[in-house]
């Protein structure tokens, strides 16, 4: 079994020393030291359920308490998984360092689709080893969702701690992915947002934030809407609510060699040898797209994710063309056409150049 931490430990001992000559143990019992101690009563219940007893009894000996909480507090981690395709660019050095740094800082990072926004906290999470809780946030998320409230378990109503009063008692980062979609109703996280905790009035109990507690936001706008009706859902955010982000990281595109060096990554771990010889028309073809999409060309623009989506396909199928018609098919046809031309002309024998032409639409010599 993995070496207890000192908070593990701590947890631990408390439970000896409170269980101490018990034979049973209640549900009061174990809520009793989640509730002091900050962590999740219901993960230690679901534990236990081939121990109960009886409603609200656990036919334990505090040994055999011990040992699950142990095997509990260390294999319940949400340290995000490390991707070892991943490539640091943009943003990445600055969220990180605010998440090494410990201190509160709220921070929101705003950029087009597909472009690593939310990766990129995962991956400074993971670098290290800081515990990440993602809600993603829909019009339809409410104070319940994200605070918590009354659930029904094994025929009794408890209290249920929602994912922000999670990673309020953990010290985790919380992630607001997508957080321009939101309500009004996301108001709740005033106070939080102020590095103050929250206070569970249902329960009548205030939580405080562990420390390391951060909140990291995700949108594709600024939280001032969308006009050119890009990204559908996406609403005003109330000004008090964007005025508590202390920072603003606008994430861009990956460079042409980064992005060359994310397609590497990924046809390596493919085994594709021979995809490598397409790597430099795709960062190239999908830098035209982007310029021109900037420029007010065009409507639609080829993502990071959407080449790695190209580099899988043409894998799985051995055609570069079948690939771009197949991940481009999302677009209008008249788009997608246009996608699979521009390619073929920047694969072709002579050499295309990248040019900057502002609000016209892709230079009639790439079609």
């Amino acid at each position: 079994m993995a070496r207890l931490t000192a908070t593990t430990n701590s947890i631990v001992q408390g439970i000896i020393t409170h269980f101490n000559g018990k034979t049973e143990v209640t549900t009061a019992d174990i809520k009793e030291y989640c509730s002091s101690v900050g962590f999740s009563f219901p993960t230690i219940n679901n534990r236990l359920k081939s121990y109960k007893s009886g409603r609200g009894r656990f036919n334990l000996t505090p040994a055999e308490v011990v040992t699950q909480l142990e095997e509990t507090l260390n294999t319940d981690t949400l340290v995000p998984p490390k991707d070892e395709l991943f490539v640091p660019f943009g943003n990445y050095s600055d969220v990180k360092k605010i998440i090494q740094s410990r201190i509160f800082y709220p921070s929101f990072i705003t950029g087009l689709s597909g472009n690593g926004k939310t990766h990129s906290v995962e991956q400074a999470c993971a670098s290290l080893n800081r515990e990440m809780i993602r809600v993603n946030i829909t019009i339809e998320t409410d104070e319940d969702d994200l605070i918590g409230g009354f659930r029904l378990l094994n025929g009794e109503t408890v209290w249920h701690d929602g994912p922000v009063v999670e990673a309020l008692k953990r010290g985790a980062v919380l992630l607001l992915d997508e957080v321009d979609l939101a309500s009004n109703k996301i108001m709740c996280l005033q106070s939080l947002l102020e590095g103050n905790g929250v206070y569970l009035k249902k329960i009548n109990q205030y939580v405080k934030p562990a420390p390391g507690f951060n909140v990291v936001a995700t949108a594709n706008t600024k939280g001032k809407g969308c006009d050119n009706g890009k990204f559908i859902g996406t609403n005003v955010l109330n000004e008090a609510f964007l005025e508590r982000f202390a920072v603003t990281f606008e994430q861009e595109y990956p460079t042409p060699s980064v992005e060359s060096k994310i397609l590497v990554r990924n046809f390596e771990s493919l085994g594709c040898t021979e995809c490598m010889d397409h790597v430099q028309n795709l960062v190239t073809w999908a830098e035209i797209i982007r310029k021109t999409y900037d420029d007010g060309g065009i409507e639609d623009v080829i993502t990071t994710r959407r080449l790695i989506a190209i580099a899988r396909a043409f894998v799985i199928w051995g055609s570069i063309e079948k690939a771009i018609e197949l991940c481009t098919n999302r677009f209008d046809s008249d788009t997608s056409k246009v996608f699979l031309d521009l390619y073929q002309k920047v694969s072709g024998p002579e050499e295309v150049e990248v040019l900057d032409v502002p609000a016209a639409p892709i230079p009639s010599e790439f079609l």
